[in-house]
């Protein structure tokens, strides 16, 4: 089936609209009529592939009752929802919950990434989690409960039924977060997780040097009716590509990394011996 039309900024658009929709209670059926509109125009606009004028939605988020600052949000995000690629620039830190990459991350059917510094966030226990953000300049003390919550709540992807591959560099395995005894649990908690059959953790290690992964840490994003996404981040800002060159060039990377990891088996024993 060929990938669908859609955008990550047409994607998180549809689903923004699709949450106003269903909190009417009235059926999309019943909601199309009352605007005059085909079903399937609606059905359009809510799987991101757009379709209506600035008016027409205008419409729509009046009839659902949609609270001010949610309607300016979706009205910015009605004019770029076909442009591909998506620098989500924060003034702050990241915020608490990252509603773009739940979302994509919720549906992705496979997941590749790269860590170089630290475990992979989704497989992090939460006393790992607190003091990473507890280090975090201006983070709000306040918000380190509801950010490791945010943390943790992700991890429920973690699931048969799709896969998922981590790189890990061997340096990030030897950063004692949280202490000897959490970094000890932490260890742990990735041996147990490396003998399910859909999460496939491997190491690279110190001793090659120079590889292609130098560059950064990036997660690349596989689904089954979409096309890939890659998403990175900074302390301030995430980035989704979606454009073909991109996908191209970090997948070109991870089969570079998948060249000078070790094979499963092999990084459970590093591990193993890490922790010993």
């Amino acid at each position: 089936m060929p990938a669908r039309t859609s955008t990550v900024r047409g994607r998180e658009f549809g689903a923004a609209v699709r949450a106003v929709v269903d909190s009417t209670g009235m059926s999309h059926r019943a909601i199309a009529e009352l605007l005059g509109w085909d079903p399937q125009k609606l059905s359009d606009l809510l799987t991101g592939k757009g379709g209506v004028n600035e008016i027409d939605f205008a419409r729509l988020l009046g009839l659902c009752r949609v609270p001010e600052e949610e309607f300016d949000h979706l009205m910015a995000l009605l004019k770029v929802s076909r442009e591909k690629g998506w620098w989500q620039h924060y003034k702050g830190l990241l915020p608490v919950k990252m509603r773009t990459l739940i979302e994509h991350e919720t549906v992705a059917s496979e997941i590749h990434s790269w860590h170089l510094t630290l475990v992979p966030g989704l497989l992090q226990i939460p006393d790992y989690i607190r003091p990473l953000f507890e280090v975090w300049p201006k983070a709000d003390p306040k918000d380190i409960d509801k950010r490791v919550e945010a943390r943790v709540g992700r991890q429920r992807i973690l699931e048969p039924g799709r896969k998922f591959f981590f790189y890990v560099h061997e340096q990030a395995l030897l950063l004692p977060v949280g202490g000897e005894t959490v970094w000890r649990d932490q260890l742990h908690h990735l041996l147990r997780l490396s003998v399910r059959p859909y999460v496939s953790i491997r190491v690279v290690p110190t001793r090659i040097g120079a590889h292609a992964g130098t560059m950064g840490e990036f997660s690349l994003m596989k689904f089954k009716k979409i096309s890939p996404v890659v998403y990175t981040d900074t302390m301030n800002s995430g980035l989704f590509m979606e454009d073909h060159a991109s996908v191209d060039l970090y997948s070109e990377v991870l089969k570079s990394l998948a060249g000078v990891a070790l094979d499963e088996e092999e990084s459970r024993s590093l591990i193993t011996d890490i922790v010993s």
